[in-house]
């Protein structure tokens, strides 16, 4: 396997979780009587651009499927995030009824709706039909495509360049990051600002984060990195913000090479000295990973047994694609867990992929009341928390299990 970014072959395996089947493929009743493909999930990281990749087993075109389960608008929290960006970039950009805003990967229209509210022209790019659905209900404009290149100069010819051009936690997730970000460079206008969010390798590593493993997120990212693939597609990252979101995120906002309107904040440099200080550009910083990920799954596998020793009730909540990866990954099966529970409508009464556990509406916590309630969502902890408060009537408890076990 080479490098997606700069080709080099890698030799430096950074974790492996074995095989697992992709993490938003839910199974439906029917389904249990069939088996799962599994792929493998090693990662590797290159030792020249010290990017942190898996290995492309199941294409996008079969992950962002008609089926695709995820929707961003469940959140409460993270719809508040959106609405908080939206009021800041209007701001910071002066953006107004003659610009043009353009998210990639807009989902069920969570951030535009905010956009077109504020009577700024706008629309989502979003190859999975069933979320680019709901946002066309919301009135927002959608194409239902991939981006890269192709897509790029097409909406160049037709002279819809943005003055913003956004994507939330979509960068990880392209098998041809090089064709991507060379069609974010075509569909910017000349005074334009890109803004991406992604989840920062450096809390994935030093918060034991492996659970944001899986196969549809290709690529993990430091900002380091992600500077040397904007750069050499002609693409300055002018300034870095460093969020909360999924564990740790960054926010980059870019700009032309060649528009040296905008100065370039101190916070691109600082950033990039806190990684080298951490040793982020050696090997070594990568090295220890795997044995994190053991310890993790040995006290997470004894607390399991002990409860089922005791005849305890153990169920979870947020089907996500985290709970997938730590279940497969320590073989976790529904015989140590009772059931799941999810607001999402597209999950429930499925099962999750590999462990086979049933996905039921928060009305079966009520109606179960099990002792304790393992949070797969943790980046949300807090809004579950408060969501399930109840649970307190019968001595429930809460449990986080990155990045140790905890019992709240």
């Amino acid at each position: 396997m080479k490098c997606r970014f700069c080709q080099k072959e890698l030799t430096y395996v950074f974790a492996d979780l074995g095989t697992a089947p992709p993490t938003n493929s839910f199974l439906k009743l029917k389904q249990l009587e069939e088996g799962e493909i599994y792929y493998p999930l090693k990662v590797f990281v290159c030792d020249n651009c010290f990017l942190v990749q898996i290995e492309e087993f199941k294409c996008s075109t079969e992950i962002f499927s008609d089926e695709y389960v995820y929707f961003s608008s469940i959140s409460k929290s993270w719809l508040e995030h959106s609405e908080r960006y939206v009021e800041a970039i209007v701001s910071r950009l002066e953006l107004n009824s003659n610009s043009l805003v353009v998210e990639i990967a807009s989902n069920d229209g969570y951030l535009l709706q905010y956009v077109k509210e504020k009577g700024i022209p706008c629309f989502g790019i979003e190859p999975t039909a069933c979320t680019a659905d709901v946002a066309i209900a919301k009135g927002i404009s959608v194409i239902d495509r991939f981006f890269g290149t192709e897509l790029a100069l097409d909406l160049q010819n037709k002279g819809q360049q943005a003055d913003l051009l956004l994507g939330n936690n979509v960068l990880a997730h392209v098998p041809n990051i090089n064709d991507f970000v060379a069609g974010l460079k075509i569909a910017l206008k000349p005074s334009g600002t890109i803004t991406m969010e992604f989840p920062h390798l450096m809390w994935l590593v030093e918060g034991k984060q492996f659970d944001t493993i899986y196969h549809e997120h290709f690529s993990y990212l430091s900002f380091g990195t992600v500077c040397r693939i904007f750069e050499t597609h002609k693409l300055k990252i002018y300034d870095v913000e460093e969020l909360i979101t999924h564990g740790g995120s960054l926010r980059i906002y870019a700009k032309h090479t060649e528009n040296e309107m905008i100065p370039v904040s101190e916070n691109v440099l600082k950033l990039l000295l806190e990684e080298g200080r951490r040793g982020m550009t050696t090997l070594d910083y990568y090295k220890d990973f795997s044995l994190s990920m053991e310890k993790i799954k040995i006290n997470f596998l004894r607390f399991l047994l002990e409860c089922k020793v005791k005849g305890e009730c153990v169920a979870a909540y947020g089907a996500a694609a985290k709970g997938n990866t730590l279940l497969n990954f320590c073989g976790v099966k529904a015989d140590l867990i009772d059931f799941v529970s999810d607001r999402a409508e597209s999950k429930q009464g499925k099962y999750l992929p590999g462990s086979r556990i049933p996905v039921y509406p928060e009305t079966e916590i009520q109606k179960r009341k099990p002792n304790y309630i393992i949070i797969f969502s943790w980046n949300i902890r807090d809004e579950i928390v408060r969501q399930l408060d109840y649970v307190k009537d019968w001595n429930g408890k809460f449990v986080t299990v990155i990045p140790e076990l905890k019992i709240i």
